[in-house]
C-alpha cells in the first residue's frame, strides 16, 4: 500500500492545483463568507500545529467541486490525530475508528460562517463507549483546538447506538478486503483518494494489541458538491467519506461506513435524492469489492 504521508502530500499538491486553476474565478465564488471560512480553517488549521497534534489531511470541498464544475458553499474540513488517544478509544470499541480521529468542519451556511466537531459525546452515544477516562482525555485534546474557536458539537439529539452506520461483511481478510477496497474506489475517475490509517499498527507503537482495523479516506469532489450544496454541515462526515475495515469476531472482515441520508436528517432534520443516489451507489461499489477474492483494477 502507498505511504500514508505521499498519500497526503499527493493530495496537498491536488488542493493547490484546484486553487490554482480556480483563480480568477467566479466573482460570486470569492464572497465574504468564503473569506471568513478561509480565515476560521486556518485558526483551526494553527491550533491544531500549536496543540502538537498529526495532521492527516485537510480538504477544500467547495474549490475541489468547483474544479468539477459544482457550486457549493465554502467548505473546508481539518482531519489530525492523536494515535494514542485513538488506541485508547479503539480499545472501548473498534467500530469508534469510524468517527477517528479528530475532525473540525469550517463551513458556510446561508452566508454565515461556522465551525462545527464531533466531541466525546457523540462518540459516546453512537459507539455505546464506557471508558469515561478515554473520553474525557479524548475531549481535553479536542478542546486545545476548539476552545475560543466559538466552534460547536455535532448534534447529538436524535443520536442513537450505531446511528447511521451501513455495515457489509465479507469472508475476505482485513489485508485483502482493503486491498480490494482500494482498488475499486480509485478506479473510479470522479473519485479522489486521500490515504489510510491503519489503526492496529498505531496501536501496536503503543504497547497495545487490537484487531486488525483499518480506515480508508477518500472522495467524489462532484457528487459530494451536489450533496452538500445544500446541506454543507454534513461535509464533518461525508465528501471524505470514510471507510473502516475491522476484523469480524468468527473471521473474515466487516465494513462499516456513513449513511450519508441519515448524517443529513441529523443535521438538518431532513434528506434530499443526492444522499440517497450516494449510499445506493456506495453500497453497490464496496460489495463488489467485498465479493471477489482478488479484485483487478476496474472503473465504475
Amino acid at each position: 500500500m502507498k505511504d500514508l504521508k505521499n498519500l497526503i502530500h499527493h493530495c496537498q499538491f491536488s488542493l493547490v492545483a484546484a486553487s490554482l486553476v480556480l483563480t480568477g474565478g467566479s466573482e460570486a465564488y470569492a464572497s465574504s463568507a468564503e473569506a471568513a471560512v478561509d480565515n476560521s480553517f486556518a485558526a483551526i488549521e494553527r491550533a491544531v500545529e500549536d496543540a502538537g497534534f498529526n495532521s492527516v489531511v485537510t480538504i477544500d470541498h467547495a474549490r475541489l467541486a468547483a474544479a468539477e464544475g459544482v457550486e457549493m458553499p465554502p467548505s473546508r474540513v481539518q482531519i489530525f490525530s492523536d494515535p494514542s488517544i485513538n488506541t485508547s478509544i479503539l480499545s472501548d470499541n473498534v467500530r469508534a475508528g469510524l468517527d477517528l480521529p479528530f475532525r473540525v468542519l469550517s463551513f458556510a451556511q446561508d452566508g454565515t460562517a461556522k465551525d462545527i466537531y464531533t466531541n466525546a459525546e457523540f462518540l459516546k452515544i453512537r459507539h455505546s463507549l464506557d471508558n469515561q477516562q478515554s473520553l474525557n482525555n479524548f475531549g481535553i485534546r479536542l478542546n486545545a483546538v476548539v476552545d475560543g474557536a466559538g466552534a460547536t458539537p455535532a448534534p447529538t439529539d436524535g443520536l442513537t447506538p450505531d446511528f447511521g452506520i451501513i455495515e457489509l461483511t465479507s469472508p475476505l481478510s482485513v489485508a485483502e478486503a482493503v486491498s480490494n477496497l482500494t482498488r475499486i474506489v480509485t478506479a473510479q475517475d470522479d473519485t479522489v483518494w486521500f490515504g489510510e490509517i491503519d489503526f492496529a499498527k498505531q496501536a501496536y507503537k503503543h504497547g497495545v494489541t487490537l484487531p486488525d482495523a483499518v480506515l480508508l479516506l477518500f472522495g467524489g469532489p462532484a457528487p459530494g458538491g451536489v450533496a452538500m450544496a445544500d446541506f454543507p454541515a454534513i461535509g464533518l462526515d461525508a465528501f471524505c467519506q470514510k471507510l473502516l475495515v475491522y476484523a469480524g469476531e468468527n473471521g473474515g472482515s466487516v465494513v462499516i461506513f456513513n449513511d450519508i441520508a441519515a448524517l443529513a436528517e441529523l443535521h438538518y432534520g431532513s434528506s434530499a435524492k443526492p444522499h440517497h443516489a450516494l449510499n445506493e451507489r456506495l453500497t453497490a461499489t464496496f460489495k463488489k469489492a467485498l465479493e471477489q477474492k482478488s479484485l483487478a483494477a476496474t472503473k465504475d
